[in-house]
């Protein structure tokens, strides 16, 4: 990122928070730094200047970033729209527990647990360090307020809760993290621990991170959580701010996870949807929590002024195939969903649409037949396919089908 672009972005970032945030609730395992109280004015004054510097860093398509990965990914099509140094593997500190939420969240889908359980905690759950809400052994919590101080308080406790009532165990829960990972193709992770503690044999890359996070994504009801910026936990006891300060401060922010460790360093997987756009980036290894948020803003940014979502309108009226032998003498063809694509903004105007279809087929023919597509192309390159099918059968002609109109067309006469 250009020196004026990155003075700008930790501007803006120190002085939003250092205005919002009540002191000391951002501070810590996954907070950020304390702002320069000047620098806001300086930030509002140099707005165009962003926007110049963001234009000339999308046009050439080199994002300078203070992270040592980082990915983003578009979230329902899973296409890669920009990455650097995506595939090393790093120590992802707390970005870890959205495996743990993943894995919550597919439980709570299958109906093994749901949100109103009561989990008591042990006495491994309270003794768990790092960011925490300091459960007690034996207290007792809902799932719901559990994955709420995960997903927002990143509390290893709470995770470590979670983590025993799905499992049974921390370590059962850490193969079935490992074994998820494997189905999703996650090649560069592996996993020791639900946290994102240190560990030799605990990591992950840039892209892991983005298919993990895309796959919770799929969760709906997971954004009531990863939306909330404050909340309360225990009648009101327990103040819960949300270590993503995107939420508050970025447009159409959504979530998703934040972590830092003196290993990892400042990490995040920042997800936002503008437009029917929505984008998964991810940074690992910034040097500090204002550089993690710069860094992921500037990616999110890239996105949103470069690509747009586009559904292509597809023909109403499509050829009706002649059937030869058949009791009809044509085929009426219907076409499959609209996909959705990821285009360079503006390029929309330019696709080129085009339907071929089979000018005459034999009997007999079953509703579903594939008998022709229509191919979405720009700049004579192939984005979708969209196959033409028989909307309903057509059997095929016998010397008894030919009598029996014959004689019922007799009849009539």
């Amino acid at each position: 990122m250009g020196t004026k672009l990155r003075a700008f972005l930790s501007a803006l970032t120190a002085a939003a928070m250092l205005l919002t945030c009540p002191a000391g609730v951002w501070a810590g395992d996954d907070g950020g730094e304390p702002a320069d109280p000047g620098a806001l004015l300086d930030a509002v004054q140099e707005t165009e200047e962003y926007w110049d510097a963001v234009a000339l860093e999308a046009a050439t398509g080199q994002l300078e970033l203070s992270a040592r990965s980082a990915i983003l990914m578009e979230a329902s099509t899973g296409k890669v729209l920009y990455e650097y140094n995506a595939d090393e593997s790093l120590p992802p500190a707390s970005v870890t527990k959205i495996m743990t939420i993943l894995l919550v969240a597919e439980a709570i889908y299958g109906g093994k647990i749901s949100l109103d359980d009561v989990v008591t905690a042990s006495a491994e759950a309270s003794g768990m360090g790092g960011s925490q809400i300091f459960l007690k052994e034996n207290e007792e919590m809902t799932v719901s307020d559990l994955l709420k101080a995960t997903v927002v308080a990143s509390a290893n406790d709470a995770a470590y809760a979670l983590a025993e009532y799905v499992a049974g165990s921390e370590p059962a829960f850490v193969s079935m993290m490992n074994e998820r990972a494997a189905e999703l193709g996650m090649t560069g992770t592996l996993f020791a621990n639900t946290t994102g503690l240190p560990g030799d044999e605990h990591y992950s890359t840039a892209r892991d991170i983005a298919v993990m996070s895309r796959e919770l994504l799929k969760h709906e009801f997971i954004f009531e959580y990863t939306t909330i910026w404050m909340d309360y936990l225990r009648d009101g006891a327990t103040q819960l701010v949300n270590t993503n300060k995107l939420i508050r401060h970025y447009t159409g922010a959504t979530g998703l996870k934040t972590g830092s460790t003196d290993e990892a360093g400042c990490c995040i997987s920042a997800t936002a949807e503008r437009d029917g756009l929505s984008l998964i980036a991810v940074v690992l290894g910034s040097p500090t929590g204002s550089q993690r948020f710069d860094d992921a803003k500037m990616l999110l940014d890239y996105g949103f002024l470069n690509f747009s979502a586009v559904t292509p309108q597809l023909p109403s009226e499509l050829p009706c195939p002649e059937v030869t032998g058949g009791e009809e003498t044509s085929v009426k063809l219907e076409s499959g969903m609209s996909p959705l694509l990821i285009l360079p903004r503006g390029s929309a105007e330019s696709l080129e649409i085009t339907v071929t279809a089979e000018s005459s087929v034999k009997a007999p023919v079953e509703k579903g037949d594939e008998l022709g597509k229509i191919t979405v192309s720009l700049d004579g390159e192939v984005l979708a396919e969209i196959p033409l099918t028989a909307a309903g059968s057509v059997k095929k002609l016998t010397w008894w089908y030919v009598f029996s109109k014959t004689a019922a067309t007799s009849l009539t006469l």
